[in-house]
């Protein structure tokens, strides 16, 4: 019998017992309120509205315990999650310096943002030194945006950059507000351009930090990634074949390695922002600066990075055959156990705290299946949500029959009596009222609910 037929049931029941015009009164008592409830090994975080929860997730693999890098040769380094930005080492992240070619990174920042792939420049005029890099642009030789701007992370062609900044934003001088301008868009406070090339200036600096930050918004970019991590390209547009080398050796040596940029000035010194990527999925950013020679520039960036891959583990944050929750069954003396739908691993960096936070209700009303969603479970690390997975029941639930019901709404029958015909009549009316709206709503929730996974599955 459907919760509807039960509430009718009940009311009938009700308004015949009332008509006998006993009399008394008494206040009705307020719903239970939702719960928050917590297992066992709980870490608290910041109050949240119940009936969430918060528990420490197990199983936790350890990582290395490795010391860091000691960086004694870099003039200014830096090592971030690229997941969240979070700082893992630094040392003196916001001196400012000149930052040579890796000033390239806001040149294809912009041009990314500006010009088509497909989007044919015309070569700007440029006169390069012979120690510079370039690709030997003619005058006047069209060359697609795509691979202006493989020349200019990879070969670091520097009549690349004038040709991407003169193509984007009209001449070389524009451009330059243009990088200012995003850069502060960006919130990089320590940087300023100069040139859209890196050429030695007293105008055009940054910061590890500020290079960190503006690489891992670069990376979110798919092409720019995926040009970054090539070993070579070969230039398909121009007057002439091409083949453009990475200066980045550390892409042709290490499969786990996958950008970024290097750079050079007598000023800068040799400069690398690296990027890696860990079995487990993790990825950091290094950045190094003012370094000696090549070899140390190598050297430096390789160590941080292994060592900031070395910080990240697997945990198991949600286990679907563990309960995190019970909630108790309308009209029935039980409880119903409540499970994540799915087991779920996360990958966290060390340091990092995995916990729970459960939404479930107070009861739930049969009949359930197995399986059938009633709540959510976020998992968090270090306070931020990471995933949500629904909270379903463990087991059926079974439905409660008409004579159950009437029984279990017997505490409600003895206040009417006491209210007498007229007043309990009227509580009576707004009873059955809410009861037919709640099961109304629920049997909504129900089928969308299953509209939601039919599309799913189809």
């Amino acid at each position: 019998m459907s919760s509807g037929r039960h509430a009718a049931v009940v009311a009938a029941f009700l308004v015949t017992l009332l008509a006998s015009g006993t009399a008394a009164a008494q206040d009705s008592a307020a719903p239970p309120p939702l719960r928050e409830e917590c297992s066992r090994n709980v870490v608290p975080v910041s109050t949240a509205p119940p009936p969430l929860r918060e528990e420490c997730s197990r199983n936790v693999v350890p990582v290395s315990t490795a010391p860091p890098p000691s960086l004694e040769t870099a003039a200014a380094a830096i090592l971030i999650d690229a997941r969240d930005g979070a700082v893992i080492l630094q040392k003196d992240p916001e001196e400012r310096r000149s930052i040579a070619s890796t000033t390239k990174l806001m040149t294809a920042l912009l041009t990314l943002e500006e010009a088509r792939p497909r989007e044919v420049f015309r070569a700007a005029p440029y006169d390069a030194l012979p120690i510079e890099s370039k690709i030997d642009l003619g005058p006047g030789e069209r060359m697609r945006v795509d691979d202006l701007l493989e020349a200019l992370l990879l070969e670091s062609a520097n009549d690349a950059a004038a040709t991407l900044a003169e193509g984007v934003s009209g001449t070389r001088s524009a451009f330059v507000e243009e990088m200012n301008a995003r850069a502060r868009e960006l919130g990089l406070e320590d940087t300023s351009y100069a040139n859209p090339i890196g050429l030695d200036d007293p105008a055009n600096y940054s910061t590890a930090r500020d290079l960190a930050s503006l690489t891992r918004r670069l990376l979110r970019n798919r092409r720019f990634a995926r040009t970054v991590d090539l070993a070579s390209a070969e230039l398909e547009s121009g007057d002439r074949p091409r083949v453009v080398a990475n200066r980045n050796d550390l892409i042709a040596a290490y499969d786990f390695v996958d950008g970024v940029k290097t750079g050079y000035t007598s000023t800068a010194g040799y400069v690398l922002v690296g990027a890696a990527q860990g079995r487990l999925g993790s990825k950091v950013i290094s950045v190094v600066l003012g370094e000696p020679s090549e070899a140390a520039r190598n050297e430096d960036s390789l160590a941080l990075l292994r060592y900031g891959l070395a910080q990240f583990r697997r945990v198991k944050a949600l286990d679907a055959s563990r309960p995190v929750a019970t909630a108790g069954v309308e009209h029935r003396d039980e409880t119903a156990r409540l499970v994540p739908a799915r087991d779920l691993l996360l990958v966290t960096r060390r340091g990092q705290k995995v916990t729970t936070r459960v939404d479930a209700p107070e009861t739930v009303e049969g009949e359930l299946a197995a399986g059938e969603q009633v709540g959510s479970i976020a998992v968090l690390r270090d306070g931020r949500i990471a995933r949500r997975v629904d909270l379903v029941t463990a087991a059926e639930v079974p439905g409660a029959g008409p004579l159950r019901v009437i029984a279990d709404e017997l505490g409600l029958l003895m206040g009417l009596l006491a209210l007498g015909a007229g007043g309990g009549a009227l509580v009576l009316a707004a009873w059955v009222r809410a009861r037919r709206r709640r099961d109304a709503e629920r049997a909504a929730k129900r089928k969308a609910r299953r509209s939601a996974e039919a599309r799913t599955e189809t």
